[in-house]
């Protein structure tokens, strides 16, 4: 910036777009107000079906959400260009003041061309008029006016320079749509991109030149601002894709970082994790720089990292992957790339590769596994991007035409090459190579990841988490997929049951399928328990065997029983306030008897209930008697979980009943049916889990089912009274009636269709 542009400057243009961003924030707020209030909050309470309850009510979600980010990117907009108005003006008023005490020392200011100024005498003593005094100066005093206008137009041109660049970055930041990017004033978001550029410059050093300090400095930084979209973009982009794999790779290279290992090793995990959130972040940004980025990161999935080492770029980057939400459309083109790398490395699925051996460097610090084999780092991110992961996991793997040894016999018996999803092989098929954990026992990161990771690609919902209101009805990805695992585990159960700690996953995908699994157990073939079991959406086609095998199998796991059982009892309760609700429309009735309706609902229930049982039975059979009381406590557990919220364990009032009574139960309200039996089973399990003993074996069926009796009984009962029902005195007898049919139904059915799944004790 010269002098005179400063000196002159006119900020009344300046003044009007501030005004002007400062009432499209006003319309903006006002707009997403009635965005988030009137059209999103109409939307959570529609009778939603079908086609609607996925791709409408999705966009109307996300038109909301625009609302909201463009109020947030013009709300920064605003503040920053109002901050450097107004340091403008400031640094004007400065440079005002300043030649005005250099004219009182008879010092002048006059620019010279090209941006330059000079500081020369106003008026020389020769020529002064007769009579005028002319002021005296030194030569200290030209130099030290000349200093402080070059200092004044340097801060001026670097505040004016960092505006423009926060300026370009934040609007760079979303190709489509707008940034949620938000920043009070440019300070803010200029100090996170000079942040960004100092980082950057430390990871690019040699593993063996970081120091000590740097390395803290450099940890501590990324985790400041990991969630900084401006900052991880400019730090992302200025290390680069092969700066990025570089570093990693390097300070876990055996010798390369000796003192950064023998001093800061156990705050490796740290750095990783705050080095994968912030590129998670920069991921999201549409900018040029991020998308070329993005190209070459995917670009050296299969590449070695530099000349001399054997790592693949994709070895490295998936476990940078492990935590935050990366873009979608990064995540799918990044798993295309790693199947067709895992395809060459393995012939096909002929074989096993990514085998760790100790002198490999560990690219994963977190102590579960050696971070060796790509896929499992790549799967860790599916399980936090669920669109991502429901793409990726119903792709093809492979094909018939293609060249693998993957059979099935056609109808004729004859045996022919088949197709296999990446689901099939993964889940069914796979060489998974042996790893450790960091207490040398076998890793089984590999596929816990993969069940996260299916996990969110059939909820819709990052695996860890439970629904919300916002978490979109199933699609036809989703209940695809979740058809293909449970027609997998009806097949051959010991691909859960050998690696048990999947369930935990399968346990909350059960629950929050709960109206599909009741009906396939209803065997309807006209569809008239549709109505009994509504859904929004998508529909899991299933049959009454492979469920009935299905939830036998998850439930010989704690977590996956407890998941499943109290998610059964919720939308149990659900169910009740749903169906004996009076006001509710003629045409959503299942019956015109409630008794009919009541009796239903708790024989569905009931049958699901004592299937878990069994399958629970089978697990404590082989086992002490103390491991009874891991079941009470997983169930008891899920009272931590779910903090109240009683219906959003699956999902209840979003997915599962489309009806704002079901909205009602969601949100947590006391005294529904649901709310009254999930506190009876809490305190039910909590009591049996500190007990002294459970029940001997034999006793095991009739306690189960005893308790599913009254709990059934307890939810009609509770349901009855909320609608002031008076007109059912019997309900609970109904109901009571209903469970023990379907509780002993249920023995049939195991016995009929998963008799091979149980073992002689």
């Amino acid at each position: 910036m010269d002098l005179d542009a400063l000196r002159f400057a006119n900020f009344k243009l300046l003044d009007d777009a501030v005004e002007d961003w400062t009432s499209m924030v006003k319309d903006l707020d006002d707009l997403k107000e009635a965005a988030g209030k009137g059209l999103k909050g109409a939307a959570d309470k529609a009778e939603w079906a079908g086609y609607n309850a996925t791709v409408s009510r999705e966009f109307i979600g996300k038109t909301a959400g625009e609302f909201a980010d463009a109020h947030t990117q013009a709300t920064s907009i605003r503040n920053i260009l109002r901050d450097v108005r107004d340091e403008l003006k400031d640094y004007k008023k400065k440079l005002e003041d300043a030649i005005d005490r250099g004219l009182k020392k008879n010092l002048t200011v006059t620019t010279t061309g090209g941006g330059g100024f000079t500081v020369t005498m106003n008026i020389h003593p020769d020529r002064a008029a007769k009579g005028t005094t002319v002021p005296e100066h030194s030569e200290s005093d030209v130099t030290a006016l000349r200093d402080e206008i070059q200092k004044i137009l340097n801060e001026a041109t670097e505040r004016d320079d960092s505006a423009n660049k926060v300026l370009q970055a934040l609007v760079d930041q979303s190709r489509l749509g707008f940034s949620d990017a938000s920043y009070s004033d440019r300070d803010q978001a200029a100090d996170a991109l000079k942040a960004a550029d100092d980082l950057a410059a430390l990871a690019k050093k040699k593993p063996e030149d970081l120091t000590v300090e740097e390395f803290d400095k450099l940890n501590a930084g990324l985790k400041k601002y990991a969630n900084d979209d401006l900052f991880a973009e400019e730090f992302a982009t200025k290390l680069g894709a092969e700066g990025t794999l570089g570093f990693w790779a390097g300070i876990n290279q055996p010798g390369a970082a000796w003192e950064l290992t023998q001093k800061r090793g156990d705050h490796f995990d740290d750095l990783q994790k705050n080095l994968s959130l912030t590129l998670a972040t920069a991921s999201q940004s549409d900018s040029a720089d991020m998308s070329q980025w993005k190209y070459k990161m995917i670009e050296m999935v299969d590449q070695p990292i530099n000349r001399n080492s054997p790592v693949l770029g994709a070895q490295v980057m998936t476990n940078l992957m492990r935590w935050g939400d990366y873009d979608d459309r990064f995540l799918t083109g990044y798993g295309d790339k790693l199947i067709e790398t895992e395809k060459k490395a393995t012939s096909n699925g002929r074989h096993g590769a990514w085998q760790y051996i100790p002198s490999d460097p560990m690219l994963n610090r977190t102590g579960t596994d050696s971070g060796w084999d790509p896929m499992t780092g790549y799967l860790r991110a599916l399980s936090n991007s669920p669109d991502a992961a429901t793409e990726f996991f119903n792709d093809s793997f492979l094909t018939k035409d293609e060249d693998h040894d993957f059979t099935e016999k056609n109808k004729d018996g004859k045996e022919v090459k088949r197709s296999l999803s990446n689901f099939e092989y993964l889940f069914e098929e796979r060489d998974w190579p042996v790893d450790q954990d960091d207490k040398g026992e076998d890793s089984i990161a590999g596929r816990n990841n993969l069940a996260m990771a299916l996990e969110a690609a059939t909820t819709g919902h990052p695996a860890g988490e439970l629904p919300t209101a916002d978490t979109r009805a199933h699609n036809e990805g989703q209940t695809k997929l979740f058809e293909s695992i449970v027609a997998s585990v009806s097949d051959n159960n010991e691909r859960l049951t050998d690696h048990s700690y999947m369930s935990d996953s399968m346990g909350q995908i059960a629950s929050e399928y709960l109206p599909d699994i009741n009906r396939a157990m209803t065997d309807d073939s006209d569809n008239d328990t549709d109505r009994l079991f509504p859904i929004a959406g998508s529909e899991a086609e299933l049959n009454h065997r492979d469920v009935t095998r299905f939830l036998f199998t998850i439930a010989q796991n704690p977590e996956g029983y407890a998941a499943t059982e109290v998610g059964q009892k919720a939308y149990m309760g659900n169910l009740m306030e749903y169906h004996l609700n009076p006001d509710l429309p003629k045409d959503q009735r299942y019956s015109e008897d409630p008794q009919f309706a009541v009796e239903q609902i708790a024989k569905g229930s009931g049958e699901v209930s004592g299937t878990l049982a069994q399958g629970r039975a089978e697990d404590v059979a082989h086992k002490a008697e103390e491991r009874d009381k891991e079941y009470e406590h997983s169930v008891a557990q899920w009272k931590n979980v779910i903090s109240g919220t009683t219906g959003a364990i699956t999902g209840v009032g979003t997915s599962l009943i489309v009806s704002p009574v079901g909205g009602v139960v969601a949100g947590g309200v006391a005294d529904t049916a649901t709310s009254v039996i999930l506190e009876q089973i809490f305190k039910d399990a909590e009591g049996k889990a500190k007990g002294e003993a459970g029940p001997v074996m034999g006793e095991h069926w009739e306690s189960g089912l005893d308790s599913n009796s009254k709990y059934t009984e307890t939810a009609a009962e509770a349901a009855a009274k909320n609608h002031h029902r008076d007109d059912l005195p019997d309900v609970g007898e109904w109901a009571r009636d209903g469970a023990q049919r379907g509780f002993n139904q249920s023995g049939n059915s195991v016995s009929g269709m998963a008799a091979d799944l149980k073992t002689d004790i």
